[in-house]
């Protein structure tokens, strides 16, 4: 009597199976913290930029408008509301998170919030 060797061919498939489900459910978990953490790039670029404002609103008591610039992965845009209020914007312009944005606002009060285009199930800390 011979004794088997080598795994059945159910076997196999039942194992490519398993392997198919997992990457299914890894790969798109993978891209969402892919653009997690772009996003985090992005918030630590235009937080950046934050106390050179406070400086300037401190300093000529304005907002002041600067050009855009740009970062690693993106641009950061500039947007005077009232002399003491605007937002920084930080757009990403490479990479998988294409076009995804972060946008820190300042109050006439001084008070920083933080939005960003990825759904709201998704928190960015900082943000």
């Amino acid at each position: 009597m011979k004794k088997q060797q080598g795994f059945t061919l159910i076997e196999l498939m039942i194992v490519v199976a398993v392997i198919g489900v997992l990457s299914a459910i890894a790969i798109p978990k993978y891209q969402e913290y892919v653009k997690k953490a772009a996003l985090g790039t992005a918030l630590a670029s235009a937080s950046a930029y934050k106390t050179n404002i406070e400086d300037t609103i401190a300093t000529t008591g304005d907002f002041t408008s600067a050009a855009a610039t740009t970062f690693g992965i993106g641009t950061i845009t500039f947007t005077q509301g009232t002399s003491s209020a605007g937002s920084v914007q930080a757009k990403i312009t490479e990479g998988s998170a294409l076009n995804q944005t972060v946008t820190l606002n300042r109050s006439d009060t001084g008070v920083w919030s933080c939005t960003h285009s990825l759904s709201a199930s998704i928190s960015l800390t900082g943000c």
